[in-house]
């Protein structure tokens, strides 16, 4: 099992500088966590740590310079559920994502369905929610599947936190071979769900994981909102069963890249220790 860092470690500092605090971590793996199409101001002037999707591949590699990282996945989470528009991140980005995955040389594209931010999402039926999905998903789909890449559904939304509506979206969209999951213990959980279900119902599906543990105080928002950014305590310090998550995914024969989607130095420090002895 890989174990890798997102890519979002110091605030106000551009991505060159996150891959070089997660090697300083003694961590040779990675996320690119946020992207977008064209320009950025924020990461033109070196305070916000995204890659444009539509950047030359050479120019990634330049930022990750000598620190060895090895890039897992390119995260392209989108709003899947609202109508389409400019401003929402969609299927236009989740190819890009795909297309630069590609000439990069990464293997996986991570994307989910997001939160509807219009009454029009809001006000879908169970049915409309997994057509809407698959119809923003047909294209991107079959770029994954000519260039070899990975789209994994991540668990982070009124559809993915909800096992059988997962279940019968996979059911739909087809192409096992292309669509796969990326299973986030703390948005699984914080969604309602149960990681522990989610490896027994979808096993060989999982092709990276996303690791996170909440901690007690967040257990009464459970159920009540799709997905959080990242945990602020190591794994095995909260209320999600982790270390038996781990530990199932071994069991499974899981051997593929995670992230620690966790604040903090120590704190991530301390959780690539515990998953190095869960997995071991």
């Amino acid at each position: 099992m890989k174990i890798g860092c997102f890519a979002l470690i110091e605030p106000f500092s551009d991505m060159a500088r996150q891959f070089q605090a997660i090697a300083e971590m003694g961590i040779q793996y990675a996320d690119l966590t946020d992207s977008h199409d064209g320009a950025s101001l924020g990461s033109e002037f070196g305070f916000a740590a995204t890659i444009s999707l539509d950047g030359h591949p050479q120019a990634i590699r330049h930022m990750i310079g000598d620190t060895g990282i090895q890039l897992t996945a390119v995260c392209a989470h989108a709003n899947l559920l609202d109508p389409p528009s400019p401003e929402a991140y969609g299927t236009p980005q989740i190819i890009k994502a795909i297309q630069l995955a590609h000439f990069m040389g990464i293997k996986q594209v991570v994307t989910t369905e997001g939160d509807p931010k219009t009454a029009f999402g809001e006000s879908l039926a169970p049915e409309q929610r997994i057509f809407a999905i698959r119809e923003k998903l047909h294209h991107p789909i079959a770029w994954a599947k000519e260039l070899g890449i990975e789209l994994l559904l991540e668990p982070h939304g009124i559809v993915t936190d909800d096992i059988d509506a997962l279940d019968e979206l996979l059911n739909q969209l087809g192409e096992p071979e292309t669509v796969g999951l990326n299973l986030d213990t703390g948005n699984l959980w914080l969604g309602g769900g149960d990681p522990l279900a989610f490896i027994e119902r979808f096993g060989p599906r999982i092709k990276h994981v996303h690791w996170k543990d909440m901690p007690e105080e967040w257990v009464e928002k459970r159920g009540t909102m799709y997905g959080c950014g990242m945990a602020v305590i190591p794994l095995g310090d909260g209320v999600i069963a982790v270390k038996e998550a781990a530990e199932e995914l071994v069991r499974i024969g899981f051997d593929g890249p995670t992230t620690l989607e966790i604040a903090g130095a120590d704190a991530v420090k301390t959780s690539a220790e515990r998953l190095m002895e869960w997995t071991s």
